[in-house]
């Protein structure tokens, strides 16, 4: 039976809701009272600032609800709901849109990267979008490095946009691939403070180790 809108809006609430759960300021804040906001740096309400500033059980922990919270609700609308239909699109963009853009604090949400991934994640069994973000990703990490972090993730949301409209069919899972992207990119660039773009290869920072040793040898 043709699914209509109106289900596709109850899944995608629920996942703005999900999404809105910030973990990584909840359980720094509730379980070691810590405000992770409050901390030198970029003040993200995000996992990696977990791990740096609260240590590896709580970035762990942080880790996996980040990553649930995106893939449940997406996973959940999946058994129920064509995911071809554009509708779909809503349901995957709504937990990586409630992490940004929190319905409790709209300005202090967070980068959403973690719950980026979760949301793919909940595609299961269809890993394709996943996969390129994990290659884009690894691309900018470690081949073509870009720096700093804030450029590295704009670019490669940017590149899974673009490589999605090459390489995907048109649909549902698309639609919310290139919405996550650019919310994703939308939240980077509201917190950029100037920070310079520098891209060398992977390989640069390892030569120029060697270097100093080589001069000494001689």
């Amino acid at each position: 039976m043709k699914q209509g809108i109106l289900p596709y809006i109850v899944y995608a609430l629920l996942g703005y809701v999900s999404g809105s759960l910030l973990f990584a300021w909840i359980i720094p804040k509730y379980l070691l009272h810590m405000d992770i906001t409050q901390k030198p740096g970029d003040h993200n309400p995000g996992t990696f600032n977990v791990f740096a500033q609260a240590g590896a059980a709580a970035g762990i922990l942080v880790l996996v609800l980040e990553l649930a919270k995106g893939a449940l609700p997406v996973w959940a609308a999946s058994r129920v709901l064509p995911v071809n239909r554009w509708g779909f699109g809503l349901v995957m963009a709504a937990p990586v849109l409630g992490h940004a853009f929190p319905f409790w604090r709209i300005k202090g949400g967070g980068k959403a990267i973690a719950v980026s991934f979760g949301v793919l994640l909940g595609l299961w069994p269809n890993l394709h979008p996943l996969g390129l973000l994990v290659l884009c990703y690894l691309f900018f990490s470690l081949v073509v490095v870009v720096e700093p972090h804030l450029h590295r993730s704009i670019l490669t949301y940017g590149c899974v946009a673009l490589l999605t409209l090459l390489l995907l069919p048109r649909g549902g899972i698309t639609l919310g691939v290139l919405l996550v992207s650019g919310i994703v990119i939308l939240r980077h660039g509201m917190q950029y403070q100037g920070e310079k773009f520098s891209v060398h290869l992977g390989l640069k920072s390892e030569k120029q180790a060697d270097a100093p040793e080589k001069h000494r040898e001689t």
